[in-house]
């Protein structure tokens, strides 16, 4: 008599991981803050697509993807590399507006526009996410 019993079904693969989630946030953070206005002067906003913010939006799209990646050291990679180069960025530029700052004279004529303060937000983000995902075995 032939086995009646059904027929195993196979076993589904997860895309989503235990970082996706700080991913998405992230990378949507420095997607969004780099649209926005970085710098505030007193003629007018400052982009961040202007500048640097181009390649902090191309980080940002990295880490979405990387979300949606099932494979853990990929995820890591695309978690750990856009949140330091965003990182480094943010940096740079806070350096910069100190630095015209001091040699304008002009303390408190340049500030941070709230898309500076996104993009630094996300790369928070990303990096606590992939240290998080570094730590898991």
């Amino acid at each position: 008599m032939a086995d009646t019993a059904p027929a195993a079904a196979p076993a589904r693969r997860r895309v989503l991981h235990a970082g996706s989630l700080g991913m998405i946030v992230g990378g949507l953070l420095a997607l969004v803050g780099s649209l926005l206005p970085w710098v505030i002067t007193p003629f007018g906003p400052l982009s961040g697509t202007a500048g640097p913010g181009l390649w902090t939006l191309s980080a940002g799209f990295i880490a979405v993807a990387g979300a949606l990646l099932p494979y853990r050291k990929v995820a890591v990679a695309h978690c750990l590399v856009p949140g330091l180069a965003v990182a480094v960025i943010v940096g740079w530029q806070l350096a910069r507006l100190v630095y015209l700052s001091s040699a304008t004279g002009g303390w408190g004529q340049l500030l941070p526009g709230i898309g500076l303060v996104m993009v630094a937000g996300g790369a928070v983000v990303l990096l606590r996410t992939g240290m998080r995902l570094v730590s898991l075995r």
